[in-house]
C-alpha cells in the first residue's frame, strides 16, 4: 500500500508487521530505498514521505514538530492494521519518538519497538546553537561539518538554491522542537549511535533508557553522524535481531488484534 505520505519501499503478501522509517533533515525515502532485503520476510517496509522533497518536492516543507505529528497521524492509519515498528535517524528519531508518544495517549498503542538513531535523548538540554536561521554561508558550511549532504550536491548552485528551503525548515523542526514531561512509552527502545560522530555521545544515547518501561539497548556502529547511509548492513542486521527478540512477531496473524479496529469508533 503506498499512500501521499508514506512509500512502501518492501511489499510482502503476508505482513505481520510494518517498520515505518522517518528521515532526517533533508532526507528522504531515498535513505530506506535497500532497506526491505536484509529484514525478516514477514516485514513490510514504509519510509516516510514528508513535504518538501522527491515527489512532494512542490509542497511547503513544516517547520514545526507537532504540527507535522498532526497530519502524519491522520495518514498513518491505514498502515496500523498489524503491529508496527518506528525508525527514525536524527530529526526522524525526534518524529518518531513523538508520534508515538501521541498514539499511545490518545489511542492506546503504541509501537512494539522504537529505533532511535544519531539523535541525543529529547529530554536532554541541547548545547548547540541553532543553525537554520544562520546566513547563507555560515549554513552551508555547517551542513559540511555534518557531512550529510554530498559534496557534489552542496557544489551545485542550483541543487542547493532547491534545496535550502528545505534543509531550513527541516533543521527548524529539529531545533525548535521543545520535549514536555509525560508518561514512559511502553515499547523497547534501541538507540543506534555512530563511533566516530561528533555531535551526540553515547552517554547521551544511554538517556532514552530514562523514557521507556520496557527494554532499552544502546548500540555504536562504525561512522560519523551519517553512519545510516553506510553501516546499513549492520544496522539492519540489529533492527532484525530486536524484531525476532520480540515474540509478538510470530504470533499467529489470526490472534493478532488488528489495530485499525482501535481507531474505528473515533474515526
Amino acid at each position: 500500500m503506498a499512500t501521499l505520505w508514506f512509500t512502501c519501499v518492501k511489499s510482502v503478501s503476508r505482513p505481520r508487521l510494518s517498520l515505518i522509517c522517518f528521515p532526517y533533515a533533508g532526507g528522504g525515502v531515498r535513505t530506506y530505498q535497500t532497506w526491505g532485503n536484509q529484514l525478516p520476510s514477514e516485514v513490510e517496509v514504509y519510509a516516510a514521505q514528508l513535504p518538501g522533497r522527491e515527489r512532494r518536492l512542490l509542497e511547503e516543507p513544516f517547520t514545526n514538530l507537532f504540527t507535522l505529528i498532526n497530519e502524519i497521524k491522520g495518514a498513518i492509519v491505514p498502515l496500523l492494521d498489524r503491529q508496527f515498528a518506528f525508525f527514525g535517524h536524527s530529526m526522524g528519531a525526534k518524529i518518531g519518538f513523538e508520534l508515538a508518544r501521541s498514539l499511545s495517549r490518545e489511542r492506546g498503542v503504541e509501537p512494539i519497538h522504537l529505533f532511535v538513531s544519531g539523535c541525543r535523548a529529547p529530554h536532554l538540554i541541547n548545547p548547540d546553537s541553532p543553525i537554520y536561521n544562520l546566513p547563507e554561508a555560515e549554513f552551508m558550511e555547517k551542513l559540511r561539518h555534518l557531512n550529510g549532504t554530498p559534496r557534489e550536491v552542496l557544489g551545485n548552485p542550483e541543487m542547493m538554491n532547491l534545496l535550502f528551503p528545505l534543509l531550513r525548515a527541516d533543521f527548524e523542526i529539529a531545533e525548535t522542537y521543545t520535549f514536555s514531561p509525560g508518561p514512559r512509552l511502553s515499547c523497547p527502545i534501541t538507540a543506534f549511535g555512530g563511533l566516530q560522530d561528533t555531535e551526540v555521545t553515547s552517554d547521551q544515547l544511554d538517556s532514552w533508557s530514562e523514557l521507556t518501561n520496557g527494554r532499552f539497548s544502546r548500540v555504536m556502529l562504525p561512522g560519523d553522524h551519517f553512519f545510516v547511509n553506510n553501516a546499513h548492513p549492520w544496522l539492519l542486521n540489529m533492527i532484525a535481531r530486536e524484531l525476532r527478540r520480540n515474540q509478538k512477531i510470530i504470533e499467529p496473524q489470526s490472534a493478532q488484534k488488528s489495530q485499525k479496529e482501535l481507531f474505528s469508533d473515533s474515526l
